[in-house]
């Protein structure tokens, strides 16, 4: 028995050194047959990596398939590394191209990253975390991140989570026999090596022009540098490319990598530039010749044929007017009616105040998509509600916000289109009638989700964006149980430093801070109150207001009423079975009735919100708070009252006159004062 033991172990360790062998060792002189996971529009082509084209706003990536172990069992230090590759950048030929690649080790091979000069890496929003555990060596053709505009670039930067370089220089190399520094184009069309050496103390990048110089004895870059607390115990190596309003292919030749020694020198006779992607201007003057020359035998002809198309376009599009020019894709209504199966009623997944939202397939991706299609009397109106939502939602980036992909406007159909959100809304969890019951867990990450993304609303972004229709039934659960905001086709803009203009009062009834009824100006408050109700039904699992004769109407007096008998938990969600951490409950319910106090500036911002929900300032209903039973008690409700939170100073849904109801409901909706 021991024996077999034994030889058993002796295997497995035999095992385990050839799997680590295998991911941490391998040269490839041509990428066919590669061991390579490839992503967006990276291919294999002609036995090179290509990872984009000189097509403008596209990304690809490319990573070894295995994860390669990046931390040593005898030292603190990340195990060291070095990598040789060789890529080649063919630009535009009207213009300098953009915006070059990047080598990466990254925990993951699905990035989150934009195009242009993000190198399909990171996102504004996640740009330089240290969550991000990326190290990254850019080879930039266009400098213009963090800068008002671009301008030529061909800088190397050693990165660190994000696009940030530590330490750059100018592409270059020093010569082997003068030590003179040379320049070198990134972008002259014709293939350059690179090293990228780590040995635990510092990280070297070095590059030269390919094949003629060998590697220089000097790198262009050389950084001090512990990577230990960057890198995770296995990491994926890989490359990343992009193009935006200007455009390059990016092609890696050949790659060799290596743990704990010096990479592989790659074949030079296996190893082949790219032939020059020729401009295809002589063969347009030819078929302009050829057209020239058929139009005079069959101008007649051609005239009837472009009377006929221009008389069918108008009759089939509207004309495009000022605010539709800024806007994402355009999608064809014909796509929009095939992916949703001509909008068959099977389909749909949510309806609205201003529509109603189908399931839908596109044909040309298979990428699963909602659309929403606007529906109202008033064309004018329906159409404005439209562009709001368009100049809204089709500029904001944010994790916790609802991405829209483009829009439609055909004849008299107004048509938006979203990332399909898998789990439907909060509304619909709450309140299902499957036995499906959300965690406290849950429930307390997506009450976080929703701060996040107002406080992008509110601070973050470029202008200042009032959502004002805040609610469960706008809150969207994505396939990872994250909230997700989204409806804003009632939001309105303004510049930062300014106050809102507008003069109408919408909303949903229960949801509508009592300021809205007397001067009609939405405001950061008045989203922040529509939070705060958010708040109270999220921990209670009841709507702001109800019409059972034997409950209380009004979800803020039942919380009240547990605060007046002395204990505020009475009010919890039943159905999570006293499951929940008590001080984050009574958290979220204090906070709910600090966000929804009848005085706005009694309110905290969606800042300081965030910071009591991550614990990094003390809410002052609990500040120097024990948690002795009844005292704690009897000193959270004095501590209420005197905050003005457990008297009268609440002003409900059950205080706004009854006149105002028809006002402020969400299909009140009204474009003036935007």
């Amino acid at each position: 028995m021991a024996k077999t033991l034994c030889s058993l172990g002796i295997l497995l360790f035999f095992c385990s050194l050839f799997l680590k062998s295998e991911t941490s060792h391998f040269v490839y002189n041509g990428f066919n047959g590669s061991n390579i996971v490839l992503d967006g529009y990276a291919r294999i082509k002609d036995k090179a990596l290509k990872l984009t084209d000189r097509s403008k706003n596209v990304i690809g990536r490319a990573f070894y398939r295995s994860q390669i172990p990046m931390s040593g069992n005898s030292s603190p230090n990340a195990i060291s590394f070095s990598t040789h590759f060789v890529f080649q950048i063919v630009p535009s030929d009207t213009n300098r191209g953009g915006y070059g690649f990047a080598f990466i080790l990254s925990p993951s091979t699905q990035l989150s990253g934009d195009g242009g000069q993000f190198l399909g890496v990171v996102n504004p929003s996640n740009d330089g975390n240290s969550s991000n555990h990326l190290f990254m060596v850019e080879f930039d053709t266009v400098s213009g991140h963090n800068q008002k505009s671009d301008r030529y670039g061909n800088h190397i930067g050693i990165n660190i989570n994000g696009l940030n370089s530590i330490y750059s220089e100018s592409a270059s190399y020093y010569n082997g026999l003068t030590q003179r520094k040379e320049d070198i184009d990134l972008e002259d069309e014709n293939p350059i090596q690179a090293w990228i050496d780590y040995d635990g103390l510092a990280v070297n990048v070095t590059v030269a022009p390919f094949p003629t110089i060998s590697k220089p004895i000097k790198p262009l870059l050389s950084l001090p540098i512990n990577l230990s607390k960057v890198m995770k115990d296995f990491m994926f190596a890989g490359f990343s490319a992009s193009t935006g309003k200007r455009a390059s292919s990016h092609y890696i030749l050949g790659w060799s990598f290596k743990l704990n020694g010096i990479a592989d020198p790659l074949d030079v006779s296996q190893i082949s530039a790219i032939p020059a992607e020729k401009s295809s201007s002589s063969q347009n003057k030819l078929k302009r010749a050829l057209i020239t020359t058929f139009s005079v035998v069959l101008f007649l002809l051609v005239l009837a044929l472009i009377s006929i198309f221009t008389y069918r376009k108008v009759m089939k599009f509207e004309v495009l007017e000022d605010w539709e020019l800024d806007c994402p894709h355009r999608f064809q209504y014909k796509d929009l009616y095939v992916a949703t199966k001509r909008f068959n009623e099977s389909e749909i997944i949510g309806v609205g105040g201003f529509g109603t939202v189908y399931k839908g397939v596109l044909q040309a991706t298979g990428a699963q998509v909602a659309v929403k299609k606007i529906t109202s009397n008033d064309t004018l109106k329906g159409t404005r509600e439209f562009a709001a939502e368009i100049e809204s939602l089709g500029r904001l980036r944010h994790k916790n916000l609802v991405n829209l992909q483009g829009w439609c406007k055909y004849k008299r159909n107004l048509l938006l289109v979203y990332d399909y959100v898998p789990n439907g809304s909060l509304h619909s969890l709450l309140y299902s009638s499957m036995g499906t019951v959300l965690s406290w867990e849950q429930r307390f990450n997506i009450i976080k989700g929703v701060a996040s993304g107002l406080l992008y609303l509110h601070e973050e972004w470029e202008k200042v964006v009032i959502h004002r229709d805040v609610k469960s039934s706008n809150v969207l659960i994505d396939r990872d149980m994250n909230a997700r905001l989204g409806d804003f086709g009632l939001a309105r803009l303004y510049d930062h430093g300014q106050n809102s203009h507008t003069t109408n009062v919408v909303g949903t009834i229960g949801y509508i801070a009592p300021e809205l009824t007397r001067t009609g100006k939405a405001s950061k408050g008045t989203d922040v109150f529509a939070y705060g109700i958010l708040l109270l039904e999220i921990a209670c699992g009841r709507a702001p207001v109800t019409y059972e004769p034997d409950r209380n109407a009004i979800l803020v007096d039942r919380i009240l009423d547990c605060i007046q008998t002395g204990n505020i938990l009475n009010a919890v969600d039943s159905k999570l079975n006293s499951t929940y951490a008590i001080e984050e409950m009574e958290l979220v319910l204090g906070l709910g009735l600090l966000c929804s106090h009848r005085k706005p500036e009694s309110r905290p911002t969606m800042k300081e919100v965030i910071r009591y929900l991550n614990r990094d300032e003390i809410l002052p209903v609990f500040d120097k708070l024990n948690s002795v039973g009844s005292k704690r008690a009897d000193l959270i409700r004095s501590r209420f009252m005197a905050l003005g939170l457990a008297d009268d100073s609440i002003v409900t849904t059950s205080s706004i006159p009854s006149s105002s109801a028809g006002e402020m409901s969400t299909s009140s909706f009204e474009i003036s004062g935007r």
